[in-house]
């Protein structure tokens, strides 16, 4: 962890001054603003949920088409331009993103959000498979969309999204677009949830626990990586089934070889060696 991240995160906060300012730029291109909101298909049926709403931009658009917009600003001084709005079917949600809690009901998520909580919103997001979330088009740091859509996947929570989501890179967006412009570019991606999801809603907590032990070394081969879950002979057994002939690290593994491994392991090994989601992480699912 960065020192400027844990300066941000040990910063005490008085009422109105947001926690997240050091990572907002607000997008001003409205072409951009209407690709994004045409992107996620709105409709009138649709609740919205944006989160780092700014001067509502996408907001304004948003609140044209769908049935109810949550849109979540922090800064007293954005939240009266939001006001100043008047935006028709729209709930201006004034909380630190992080403190939200997320909708009952079935929702999308509209937003261009904060850099410097990119990663904990995400989490938010997608951790609990069983929350209402369904789609959404975020806007975020140009290098967090590359890893949230690489194929070489090191994170633990990353293949455990790729479970239940399909997670998108559409396209980059110049820094020049936002204000301030940031030091880096931005990146679009999209998130559906999975028509039929690789492993059962039922089983995120197991699912979780053999991605944290199988992902504790990405660079480790399957065999090593395995160890402990499987015996050699189920592992031999288990590469003929994934098709791998070498020593591939298990960063490399595809959504359909983790659902393999899932499967093949709730079919074939006794629970008490199945690896256990940490009491720790409990506390974020």
């Amino acid at each position: 962890m960065t020192k400027r991240r844990k300066k941000y995160q040990n910063r005490k906060f008085t009422s109105g001054n947001p926690p997240n300012f050091s990572g907002q730029h607000l997008m001003h291109n409205k072409a951009l603003v209407n690709d994004i909101v045409n992107l996620a298909h709105i409709s009138e049926n649709d609740l919205v949920l944006e989160l780092g709403a700014g001067k509502g931009a996408i907001t304004n658009v948003l609140s044209n088409r769908a049935r109810k917009v949550l849109a979540v600003e922090y800064d007293q001084k954005f939240i009266k331009k939001l006001k100043q709005l008047e935006m028709k079917n729209t709930v201006i949600i004034e909380q630190d993103i992080l403190k939200i809690s997320l909708p009952r009901e079935h929702f999308v998520v509209v937003s261009n959000i904060p850099y410097a909580i990119t990663t904990p919103i995400m989490k938010m997001l997608l951790n609990n498979p069983s929350s209402g979330f369904l789609n959404g088009v975020i806007v975020v740091e140009k290098g967090a969309a590359k890893r949230f859509t690489s194929n070489f996947v090191k994170d633990p929570y990353i293949i455990a999204w790729k479970m239940w989501f399909d997670i998108q890179y559409i396209k980059g967006i110049s820094r020049k677009n936002f204000s301030p412009p940031p030091r880096v570019d931005s990146a679009m991606i999209t998130i559906n949830r999975k028509a039929k999801p690789i492993v059962p809603i039922s089983d995120y907590l197991i699912f979780w626990g053999l991605a944290e032990h199988v992902l504790k070394d990405p660079q480790l081969s399957i065999d090593l990586a395995l160890k402990g879950i499987f015996t050699p002979p189920q592992i031999k057994h288990l590469k003929r089934n994934l098709r791998i002939n070498n020593e591939v690290s298990v960063a490399t593994l595809s959504e359909q070889q983790w659902g393999l491994i899932f499967e093949t392991m709730v079919k074939h090994v006794p629970t008490f060696r199945w690896p256990k989601v940490k009491k720790a992480k409990l506390n974020h699912l």
